[in-house]
């Protein structure tokens, strides 16, 4: 009897947590959708394949064995080789981040060669250093398969072929140190993460306790509140900005090649767009819980995965890299490096600041729209 009467409360008890999951839209749809996203995020964004690599070729002299030796790198999967006129051309689209590396041949190129010892300058872009290894490999490779002798590797950065040798140079991370090329990503990291969690909770906070109704009986305006929600939120990732500039640059010792101006006002900027990012979530999530699993997922995984942080965007398939160039935190990862290592580029600063602060004019729309005075 008592075996008989614990199964039927265990079957009640069952059956009513079952309905409680299934009236809780949020839970289900953590529960159902949340691995679905994780396992498509990770299993497109995680590759260290690097497809359609970009080789500037400055061919100073062109010769019979010059197009030789380059019929690997046209044949290859891997790289992509366009011909640059001058040397000037080529290093200004380096630092515009329109190709990744230089492969150039001197125009005694011919005559090296046939004493013996032909070599090739490669030049690749530090600020990538994943993508610099990759470039390495593949140009050594395309030109060994050419030239149809084994690759040796040697001390001092280069790759002897035969006859030809290839002197690799890296371009804004001299050293190759990938703490440079990992630092700058973890201050939009940093950002993203303080600004969409600290503002992702507070008005489905006030919802819950049921503040917010006391605050719509007053002649506040959303804008008003809006703006002063931000503020405080501000002055803390101000803070956080500053730790994050000393610790790179002194403890990490990341140089700082641009204007500090510049890094200053495009990190606000993006910090304006991630607060303001939290503080919509926040407005639309009917609760606590919701808000804080849509801020994570909206916000902290797609800037670690998806904005080239670790990995190339280009590895994506072009329906994700078409999604990444629609965050925020992709404007504002190329441009924090490219700042950083590269020195300033204002053409860049320009063009991505206006695309974060058309993002932050959105948001905080959508901010004081969602806090219209009409209870729900």
């Amino acid at each position: 009897m008592s075996q008989s009467s614990f199964g039927r409360r265990l079957t009640t008890l069952i059956r009513k947590e079952t309905h409680q999951l299934l009236r809780d839209k949020s839970n289900l749809a953590v529960g159902l959708l949340l691995p679905l996203l994780l396992i498509l995020l990770f299993g497109y964004g995680l590759s260290f394949d690097l497809p359609n690599g970009r080789v500037a070729i400055v061919m100073e002299q062109r010769t019979p064995q010059v197009n030789t030796l380059l019929s690997g790198l046209q044949g290859s999967t891997y790289v992509v080789p366009t011909e640059y006129s001058s040397m000037a051309a080529a290093v200004q689209a380096l630092r515009h981040n329109e190709t990744d590396a230089i492969l150039r041949i001197p125009p005694d190129f011919a005559r090296q060669q046939s004493r013996g010892n032909g070599q090739l300058q490669l030049i690749t872009n530090g600020a990538e250093t994943s993508v610099a290894s990759s470039i390495q490999a593949y140009v050594s490779g395309a030109i060994a398969t050419a030239s149809a002798i084994k690759v040796d590797r040697l001390g001092g950065g280069q790759a002897r072929m035969g006859t030809v040798s290839i002197d690799q140079r890296l371009w804004f991370n001299e050293s190759g140190n990938s703490t440079w090329f990992i630092v700058p990503g973890l201050v939009v990291l940093i950002l993203t993460l303080i600004g969409a969690f600290l503002t992702g909770l507070l008005i489905a906070r006030e919802r819950e306790r049921g503040t917010l109704e006391a605050i719509f009986v007053t002649p506040v305006r959303p804008i008003e509140l809006v703006l002063a929600k931000l503020a405080p939120y501000m002055v803390i990732g101000c803070i956080d900005l500053l730790v994050c500039l000393l610790t790179s640059h002194f403890l990490f010792a990341v140089p700082i090649r641009g204007s500090l101006i510049a890094i200053t006002l495009a990190s606000l900027l993006y910090l304006v767009v991630s607060l303001s990012l939290g503080l919509t979530i926040s407005g639309y999530a009917p609760g606590q819980f919701l808000a804080s699993q849509v801020a994570l997922i909206a916000s902290f995984m797609p800037a670690m995965m998806l904005s080239g942080f670790v990995f190339d965007i280009r590895n994506l398939p072009v329906a994700i890299q078409v999604i990444s160039q629609l965050l925020p935190a992709t404007h504002f990862m190329s441009l924090i490096k490219a700042l950083f290592l590269a020195g300033d580029d204002w053409p860049q600063f320009f063009k991505e600041c206006g695309i974060m602060l058309g993002y932050a004019l959105v948001l905080i729309s959508a901010s004081c729209f969602s806090l219209r005075k009409k209870l729900r």
